[in-house]
């Protein structure tokens, strides 16, 4: 398997190159050459596989021969070694459970088979492995818990100084080494800018190989795929269900998109975003008008130019009615987020954050005039992640994890910044040695 740049065909990559780099050498995102399609043989009896192995099945065709199969089945292992449920809050509405990871939430799988990937290509590399990446929210934690003291690598998280969670700031902050946080005075749009111009600057890739875990990195992309799966691996009704995403960086929405290509059965997918509507607008009109982020209790969604729209443009050749068979996208506000939050725990005595209410509402609202059709929310953060959201929504407390408590008590590792590139390059180059 081969991946091209989105901006330019010719550039082209095997797994490894793509993994290490994250982006094309133009500042495209890679994207596969073809979209692997799975026997109906393995997709109807899924129930004969375990976890990893059919973690295995999805993956290798994209890593091909750049990892040997043990050594993949062992990654692939590691990766999944923590539960993914499927929990049924109503008759229509079930909720697959992506926050049993070491950071509670769902990017967790996405970072530990980058990691994984990353650490057995980096072997093989003379220069030093430094992780880029921006975040909104999850992916901070995720990376940072995923790639701490890995070996000859160090990780660079930019972050939205104020907008993100008291818990994802320690998960991010909190363990030092080499690990290194930068609080960017700005929003996550400011933080992307500033990564994408790292990308493109040759000065600052002279004596380091520079990658990003980003969702644009395939490796962290492509093996979400792997989720969905294992929740229809779970589903027990008889229609395809509708699937809705909580939608930031459209990452995630994107791998349930290829699996659908490659045969998962799917009835529908619902693009759950909040107040940030350029994706539901596009949806709407055809037109994709990227916007300043606007800040809401979903934070980890607050994006306003989506990275990964490009490769949902690239994945159905820019076809808008053919995007439009496929997904439909509902914006949903702080007030009906919380309404969602407070509904689905009176009622079911389930706890939701934010991002998992906001596609609550969204697939509630695609149901509304469908009796006969079921779904399945992904449930994308542990509660305790938003506690001021939740617990003002519930008037009640969350059940604090033993191991947040310890958390909490970290010392926040920091460094602010102003959202230039110029105090950024120079920041970067003082904490990679440079």
């Amino acid at each position: 398997m081969n991946y091209y740049s989105i901006s330019n065909p010719a550039i082209k990559a095997d797994f490894k190159e793509a993994t290490l780099y994250g982006q094309a050498p133009d500042g495209g995102l890679f994207f596969p050459e073809y979209i692997p399609l799975w026997e109906a043989d393995f997709i109807n009896n899924l129930d004969r596989y375990n976890k990893t192995e059919i973690g295995f099945k999805i993956m290798h065709p994209y890593v091909g021969n750049t990892i040997p199969d043990t050594r993949l089945m062992k990654i692939i292992e590691e990766t999944l070694d923590f539960e993914f449920p499927l929990k049924k809050i109503n008759e229509q509405i079930h909720c697959m459970e992506l926050f049993h990871g070491p950071t509670l939430a769902f990017k967790d799988l996405g970072a530990r088979f980058l990691s994984r990937c990353m650490g057995y290509f980096a072997k093989g590399e003379k220069r030093k492995t430094v992780v880029l990446v921006a975040t909104s929210g999850d992916t901070g934690g995720a990376v940072a818990d995923a790639f701490y003291q890995v070996p000859g690598t160090e990780v660079v998280i930019l972050y939205p100084s104020g907008k993100v969670s008291a818990v994802q700031e320690k998960q991010l902050t909190g363990l030092g080494g080499n690990i290194h946080a930068l609080e960017v005075m700005g929003d996550f749009d400011d933080c992307q800018r500033l990564v994408k111009k790292a990308f493109l600057d040759e000065d600052l890739k002279k004596n380091i190989l520079l990658t990003s875990s980003n969702s644009i990195n395939i490796s962290r992309w492509l093996s979400q795929q792997i989720y969905y799966v294992l929740a229809y691996a779970q589903w027990k009704e008889s229609e395809k269900p509708g699937i809705a995403v909580p939608s930031g960086n459209f990452g995630n929405l994107c791998a349930g998109l290829v699996a659908k290509k490659s045969g998962l059965p799917v009835e529908h997918f619902i693009a759950a975003c909040n107040s940030n509507r350029v994706f539901t607008s596009y949806i709407q009109a055809g037109i994709f008008l990227p916007a300043a982020s606007k800040k809401t209790v979903s934070n980890a969604m607050d994006v306003g130019n989506p990275s990964n729209f490009a490769r949902i443009i690239e994945l159905y050749q820019g076809d808008h009615a053919e995007i439009q068979k496929d997904i439909n996208s509902d914006s949903i506000s702080d007030a009906e987020t919380v309404a969602a939050i407070q509904e689905v725990y009176q009622q079911h005595q389930v706890q939701l954050d934010p991002h998992t209410a906001v596609a609550y509402a969204a697939l509630k609202n695609w149901l509304s005039d469908k009796p006969e059709k079921k779904g399945i929310i992904l449930g994308t953060a542990h509660p305790i992640k938003f506690p001021e959201v939740v617990e003002k929504a519930l008037l009640a407390p969350i059940d604090i994890p033993g191991h947040v408590l310890d958390l909490l008590l970290r010392t926040k590792l920091s460094h602010p910044i102003e959202p230039d590139y110029v105090t950024f390059k120079k920041t970067f180059q003082q904490l990679v040695g440079q």
